[in-house]
C-alpha cells in the first residue's frame, strides 16, 4: 500500500492527461460526420479516413514506441513524458477554435502526425515508471490500478460530454492537457536515480559518437524496431505476450473503428448516447481494475486472470455485433467489469521477463506491437464497416465487422491458454553481455 501511495503524483498526471483525450471521444464522430458528410447518418468517406488515420498512426508508433521506451531508460521517464503531454495540446486547440471542414482537416493532419510519435506513450512510460517503483509480486495489481485511473478519466470525460457544448468540450480538454503538463513538471519526481540517468545517457551518447558520421548510420544506432526483434528472440514468453497483445489490439481497434458508426447508422445514436455508453463501460472497467484486480491477481495468478479477461472481452464484442435493440450495447458495456483484466496482466507478465534496466524498452515494445495492430486492423475493418453499413451489403448484418473483431479476441483467449506459467526466476537484462542474447 505504501508503494501505491508513493505513486499518487503519477496517477494524477495520467488522470489529467487521459481525461483531456477522453473528453473529446464522444464528440469526434459527430464532428467528423458533420465536416465530411453533413446531414447524413452513414458516410463511407468518414469511415475510410478514420481507418487511414489509425493505420498511419500505428505505422509511426510501431517504430517510435520502442525508441521512446528505450530513451526513457537512458534519460528518465519524466523527461520523456513531457513530449507527448505537450504535443497533445495542439490538435485540441484547433477544434477548440473551429469545427468547420478546413479546420477539421487541419486537426486530422496534425493529430495524425502527433499520434505517430505519441499515441500510447503516456501509458507506456507510466507503466515503466511503476515498474521502477514496485516489486514483481505487486506489479500486476498496481498496473491494474493504473488502468483503473485511466478508466476513471474515461468516466469523467464521458460525463463531461453531457454538460459541455462541442466547442466547450475541446476548450476544456485543451486546458486539462495544459494542467497535466504543469502538474507533472511541478510535482512528479523522476523514478530513476539521477546518477543512473546520467550514466545511461552518457552511454547512449558514446554509442552515437562511435557511429560513422553518415546520418543514416547514426540513426541505425538509435533504439528502434531492432529492440522489438531483440526481445522477441530473447524470450519465448515475451513472444507469447506479443501474439496475445497483437490480437487484443486488432480486436480493440476493430471495435473502436466500428462501434460508433454502427450505432449511429443502426439506432441514430449521437454524442449523448455515445457518452452514456462509454461512461457505463468506464465505470465497469474502473470497478474491475481498482477493486477486483488487486484481489484476484494474487489469488488466482495473472496468467489465469488474463484468460478470464480475454474470454469475457470476446463475449463483450460478440454481444455488440448482434445488437438488435438500442439497449443491447448498454448490456454489453456492463461486461467490461470482467473484460478489462487482460492488458494489465499482460503488461505485468512482459515486465517480469527482463531486468530493471530494460523496463522502458519492454513496455515500449509491447506498445509498438499494439501499434502494429493499428496498421493491420483498419485496413481490414474499414472496408467491412463501409460495406455492411451501406445499401450494397452482400447480406444484412450491420455488426459483421464487430463480430470479426470478437473472433480476433477469441483467438487471443485461445493463445493465452497456451502461455506457459513457468517463467525463469532470473529476468534477462539485454544490456548485460552475459544475457542469452546481446543484440546491439
Amino acid at each position: 500500500m505504501e508503494e501505491v501511495r508513493g505513486l499518487g503524483h503519477l496517477f494524477m498526471t495520467v488522470f489529467l492527461s487521459t481525461l483531456s483525450g477522453f473528453m473529446v471521444v464522444p464528440a469526434i464522430t459527430d464532428i467528423t460526420m458533420a465536416a465530411i458528410c453533413p446531414g447524413k447518418d452513414e458516410c463511407s468517406l468518414a469511415i475510410y479516413l478514420t481507418g487511414i488515420q489509425h493505420a498511419v498512426i500505428g505505422m509511426g508508433s510501431l517504430v517510435m514506441m520502442p525508441m521512446v521506451g528505450k530513451l526513457s531508460d537512458a534519460y528518465g521517464r519524466k523527461t520523456m513524458l513531457t513530449i507527448p503531454i505537450t504535443l497533445s495540446i495542439f490538435p485540441l486547440a484547433i477544434l477548440a477554435y473551429s469545427r468547420s471542414r478546413y479546420y477539421y482537416y487541419a486537426y486530422y493532419v496534425l493529430r495524425t502526425l502527433i499520434g505517430m510519435l505519441c499515441d500510447g506513450s503516456v501509458h507506456c512510460l507510466a507503466l515503466a515508471y511503476v515498474a521502477d517503483k514496485v516489486g514483481e509480486g505487486r506489479r500486476a495489481s498496481v498496473f491494474g490500478i493504473l488502468s483503473g485511473v485511466s478508466s476513471s478519466a474515461f468516466i469523467c470525460g464521458s460525463l463531461s460530454s453531457h454538460f459541455l457544448s462541442t466547442a466547450s468540450t475541446f476548450q476544456v480538454a485543451g486546458i486539462m492537457a495544459i494542467v497535466a503538463l504543469v502538474y507533472m513538471k511541478i510535482f512528479l519526481p523522476e523514478s530513476l536515480p539521477k546518477e543512473d540517468i546520467l550514466v545511461k545517457a552518457t552511454e547512449t551518447e558514446c554509442l552515437l559518437e562511435k557511429a560513422p558520421k553518415k546520418n543514416f548510420q547514426r540513426y541505425k544506432r538509435l533504439p528502434s524496431f531492432d529492440d522489438l526483434v531483440c526481445l522477441l528472440r530473447t524470450s519465448p514468453a515475451f513472444l507469447h505476450v506479443a501474439v496475445v497483445s497483437f490480437l487484443i489490439h486488432v480486436a480493440e481497434t476493430g471495435l473502436n473503428a466500428s462501434l460508433f458508426y454502427f450505432l449511429k447508422a443502426q439506432f441514430h445514436f449521437d454524442k449523448d448516447e455515445f457518452a452514456d455508453l462509454t461512461m457505463i463501460a468506464g465505470i465497469a472497467g474502473a470497478i474491475s481494475q481498482l477493486a477486483l484486480m488487486p484481489i484476484l491477481a494474487p489469488a488466482i495468478g495473472e496468467e489465469r486472470l488474463l484468460s478470464v479477461g480475454l474470454f469475457f472481452f470476446s463475449l463483450h464484442l460478440l454481444l455488440h455485433s448482434i445488437a438488435w435493440s438500442p439497449w443491447v450495447p448498454y448490456a454489453a458495456a456492463l461486461m467490461s467489469v470482467l473484460a478489462t483484466f487482460g492488458m494489465p496482466c499482460l503488461r505485468s507478465i512482459a515486465s517480469k521477463q527482463f531486468g530493471p534496466n530494460e523496463q522502458g524498452k519492454v513496455q515500449g515494445c509491447v506498445t509498438g506491437l499494439s501499434s502494429f495492430a493499428n496498421i493491420v486492423s483498419p485496413l481490414a475493418f474499414s472496408p467491412l464497416i463501409a460495406t455492411f453499413l451501406s445499401d450494397d451489403a452482400p447480406f444484412h448484418f450491420p455488426g459483421f465487422s464487430i463480430m470479426i473483431a470478437g473472433l480476433a479476441a477469441m483467438l487471443a483467449f485461445i493463445q493465452s491458454l497456451m502461455m506457459t506459467t513457468s517463467r525463469s526466476t532470473t529476468a534477462y537484462n539485454l544490456s548485460d553481455s552475459n544475457s542469452p542474447r546481446n543484440f546491439v
